[in-house]
Formats: C-alpha cells, sequence, structure tokens
C-alpha cells in the first residue's frame, strides 16, 4: 500500500508521516529530503540555483541515500551525514528554487518512484507525492494549515532549539515559499483530485493520526 502525503511547509505532514509509518511498520520515504540534499550541495558549490544545467550536472557526479533511523530518515549525500545540515530555512529556499526545473524534478522523481516500488508498502511525504510521483497511491492526504499557524510551529520549534528568530521573519518565509511552490510551472504544489484534505491548523498530530488510519481500515 502507498499512502502520499502532500502539503506546505510547517502543515505537519513529516511528523504525521514518520510517526504513521512506524504504526503501520511501513518504510518512509521522505522526497523532500531529496532536494534539501542537493540544495545543499548546490550551495557548498556555489551554484546559482536558477541554472538548471549547473545543477543537473551535480546531480550527475553525486549519490544520495536515504536510511530508516529512530527520527524517521538520515540523509547520506556522498556517504556523509547530512540529516541535520539540510534542515535549515536557506536550504529550503534554494530547495524550492530547484525543484522548478523540469529536469531536476525527472531525475529526484524516477528515483523517488523506484524507492516507493521497491518498498511496496510506505509513507511517502512531499510535495507532489499524490499528483506526480504516485498518481495512483491507495491513499492522498493533502495536509494544509493557515500560514501564521506554520509560522509559529517553526518558530517554536528553531526556538526550543534556542534559536532566537522573529516571528514576522519567519511569516514572510512561509509565504514566499508558498509563493515559489504554488506557482512553479512543473508539478506546483496542488491536492490531488482525489486526496483528502486534512486541515490541521487546530488538530493535534494524533488526531490527524487518527484521522489517517480510519482512511487506511476503509
Amino acid at each position: 500500500m502507498i499512502i502520499a502525503i502532500d502539503g506546505p511547509a510547517g502543515s505537519g505532514k513529516s511528523t504525521v508521516a514518520k510517526k504513521l509509518s512506524r504504526i503501520l511498520g511501513y518504510t518512509y520515504i521522505d522526497t523532500g529530503a531529496m532536494y534539501r540534499a542537493v540544495a545543499y550541495k548546490v550551495k557548498e558549490e556555489g551554484i546559482d540555483p536558477d541554472n538548471p544545467d549547473a545543477v543537473v550536472n551535480i546531480m550527475k557526479r553525486i549519490n544520495i541515500k536515504l536510511e530508516p533511523s529512530d527520527n524517521g530518515v538520515k540523509v547520506f549525500l556522498d556517504g556523509e551525514d547530512v540529516s541535520s545540515k539540510i534542515r535549515t530555512e536557506e536550504i529550503g529556499k534554494i530547495a524550492s528554487k530547484i525543484a522548478r526545473h523540469p529536469e531536476v524534478r525527472k531525475i529526484l522523481v524516477q528515483k523517488q518512484r523506484e524507492m516507493g516500488k521497491k518498498a511496496k508498502n510506505a509513507v511517502i511525504e512531499g510535495r507532489d507525492t499524490g499528483t506526480v510521483i504516485f498518481p495512483d497511491a491507495d491513499l492522498k492526504i493533502f495536509m494544509t494549515a493557515s500560514p501564521e499557524v506554520r509560522a509559529r510551529r517553526r518558530w517554536e520549534e528553531l526556538k526550543n532549539k534556542g534559536l532566537d528568530i522573529d516571528y514576522n521573519r519567519i511569516l514572510k518565509e512561509v509565504k514566499e515559499r508558498d509563493h515559489l511552490d504554488q506557482t512553479r510551472k512543473d508539478s506546483p504544489l496542488r491536492p490531488a483530485k482525489d486526496a483528502i484534505i486534512i486541515d490541521t491548523t487546530n488538530k493535534s498530530i494524533d488526531e490527524v493520526i487518527n484521522q489517517i488510519l480510519e482512511l487506511v481500515r476503509k
């Protein structure tokens, strides 16, 4: 069974997907982490993320590997564990830019499909898993929440890590990321026609998971 979970940053999809995969005993695949790994390499080498040819050239000579971990997944780039290094706001912005290139998406989508088919039972999360990567997924979920709530979640997460970042700055970045994801020509962020839309603005993680589990059992 393939469960595709899509949604914007801060909607709670990663937390839900990780926990759901553990409950069901399914493989967890974080498609966004693969874009972030490429984005990290782009930044490290000083490549212009708006140059698709340069980004594709980098992709041809790097190796990205996802491995299960207690926190969901570990991301390895050319053998180096970059799991924490790719989770910054800066890398997220670069990831959104490179994700606008059809050539980049084509390469990663193929890899993601292979991973899903190999796993057979998987919870796959990202921004186009139900519309592009697995349009025939058994269950499609699109999670959303207001920009203000999503920004506050991110602000609280960073605050708990000891980082002092202005909430309004994060809100601005969330809205900018939404705009990039929703307006790209290739695979824009949007719910699949047959997706179940779950607004997490006023819901806890457990409430969302229980709702999805009920759908799985149907």
